[in-house]
């Protein structure tokens, strides 16, 4: 439950804007690094919070992250001298915030979800990734160090593409970018995983299948959680009206929105494959049990004339006592005779059951 519902109950009762870390106990020292570029120039190197501070202003675009939000002296530090709003520092410092965007008009404020797939624990993780657009510069505050922007760097390193040459609200674009483009890999593995799954349902559905039937469904409600939020996020950031944002950039948020519309849509393909693969195995196990029951049926069927005539013969009566009991008893192969009268209706019950196809 911890993955769907993080646990907020230390800010109950604060007055807004106060600073408090909700999310998992960490204890690393928090990274600040700073990529200052322009077409010509590039410095990449790792600052303290107030080494980062003569940044805010410089003609060139300035992209600084920072790793962990668990200390509130350095956000609070950050936050108050890029003028952020003391409720965007709650938000950042809460990990459970559902995916939005808010324009300040200064700048746009942007949370969503980095999901990776933990392959200690075999499933999804996510983190919250918080977004603050200025008007030369880009701060991007994770939960903890490693993320997806590895090709973002390369770029920025190696001068590749139109990145270095075109302002921060680019810049923007291509961390959100990587991050939807994580989405189609976290959906590949679960599209194998479901394909395989379904294989297995076809072949011998056992209760370990189901197991794992639910489990991806759980899988998929939390990845939804993650995701579907997000479509409103690069709607507004498509349709607004931020003079952070030029015209140039929209073509490319309208492109990454048919992206998310795309992962939201496999998403729900998924979840509607393991609804029928629940429908399926609870219709095998059903199949199967009225296999079961039916060969019990068949035989109870045969042995109930045979118990008939068995039942018949066992009451003993003596002919020597009554002309009308038993002559049978006295014959020299009764006994023969009886079995073989048994296995004749066993027989032909067999043929008939498979005459009428119950067989």
């Amino acid at each position: 439950m911890a993955r769907f519902i993080k646990r907020s109950s230390k800010t109950i009762g604060l007055p807004p804007g106060s600073l408090v870390h909700v999310g998992e106990s960490r204890t690393a020292q928090v990274k600040i690094t700073v990529i200052d570029y322009d077409e010509q120039n590039f410095i990449e190197k790792e600052v303290s919070a107030e080494e980062c501070f003569p940044f805010k202003d410089k003609p060139s675009v300035t992209w600084i992250n920072v790793d962990g939000v668990h200390q509130i002296d350095i956000i609070e530090k950050i936050g108050l001298h890029f003028g952020l709003h003391p409720l965007v520092l709650e938000d950042i410092m809460n990990t459970g915030q559902r995916p939005k965007m808010e324009d300040f008009e200064d700048y746009i404020f942007i949370v969503l979800k980095m999901l990776y797939h933990s392959e200690k624990d075999d499933e999804i993780k996510a983190e919250q990734i918080s977004l603050v657009l200025g008007k030369n510069f880009v701060l991007s505050f994770q939960e903890t160090e490693g993320d997806v922007f590895d090709f973002v760097r390369d770029r920025l390193r190696n001068g590749k593409g139109r990145i270095r040459k075109v302002s921060a609200d680019y810049l923007t674009y291509s961390l959100l970018d990587a991050i939807i483009d994580n989405y189609f890999i976290i959906l590949e593995k679960i599209g194998e995983a479901v394909e395989e799954m379904e294989d297995k349902l076809i072949a011998n559905p056992i209760p370990e299948t189901l197991q794992a039937i639910h489990y991806m469904k759980r899988e998929l409600i939390f990845l939804r959680k993650s995701v579907w939020p997000l479509r409103e996020v690069i709607s507004g950031l498509q349709r607004g009206e931020s003079k952070l944002i030029h015209k140039s950039t929209q073509l490319y948020i309208r492109d990454m929105y048919d992206h998310t519309i795309q992962v939201i849509d496999t998403i729900e393909t998924f979840r509607d494959m393991i609804s029928g693969m629940l429908d399926i195995y609870m219709s095998s196990v059903s199949n199967k049990m009225n296999e079961v029951m039916k060969v019990l049926t068949i035989f109870a069927a045969i042995f109930i004339p045979l118990t008939f005539v068995a039942g018949v013969y066992g009451m003993n009566f003596s002919p020597d006592a009554s002309p009308l009991n038993m002559p049978e008893l006295n014959f020299f192969l009764g006994y023969p005779l009886v079995l073989i009268l048994m296995a004749s209706i066993g027989g032909i019950m067999l043929l008939y059951f498979k005459r009428k196809k119950w067989l």
